[in-house]
């Protein structure tokens, strides 16, 4: 009796464990988000661009905007948003499927953050979690070289400078 109930109880506590596990889950998409994003995120499916009335998809790396009464999908923004700054904009993290068909919520509760200037994004962060989208600023020195004429009409490299029409 005493091993039924000891296997039973392994049983249990091995079944625990996995149900445990399996609603341990964790999504984090920080390498997959622009560098215009805004800091602070683990995890975006879209931003909202209040200066713009549109959303960003972070997965499918794509714009959603509203064009002749449709939500329109596509990888850049039409001519009419020409001048629009997605590293200067303010952006709304929205973790929401479609947050376009709520878009007059949206667009009512994000009204004042329409012209601010004051978010950072992710390529102007120092954080470690970042260091994927960090650029690398090398600083690019000019050396002027000065070659010796050696007096036999050759350039630095070794070739005539003859003009004759073909390489040595």
């Amino acid at each position: 009796m005493k091993k039924i109930i000891l296997t039973a109880a392994i049983l249990l506590s091995s079944l625990t464990v996995k149900i445990a596990s399996a609603q341990i889950s964790l999504n984090i998409n920080i390498g997959s988000q622009p560098a215009w994003g805004p800091v602070g995120y683990d995890h975006v499916d879209y931003y909202y661009l209040p200066d713009i009335d549109s959303y960003y998809d972070i997965n499918a790396h794509q714009y959603v905007y509203f064009d002749n009464n449709v939500w329109v999908h596509g990888a850049m923004l039409p001519p009419r948003f020409g001048n629009y700054d997605v590293y200067r904009s303010y952006k709304v993290v929205v973790n929401e499927r479609t947050p376009w068909i709520r878009n007059d919520v949206y667009k009512r509760k994000y009204a004042s953050y329409k012209g601010r200037h004051d978010q950072v994004v992710i390529r102007d962060s120092h954080d470690e979690k970042y260091r994927n989208h960090w650029v690398e600023r090398k600083t690019v020195r000019r050396v002027d070289v000065k070659y010796k004429s050696n007096g036999n009409k050759r350039g630095h490299d070794g070739h005539d400078k003859h003009g004759n029409g073909h390489r040595d």
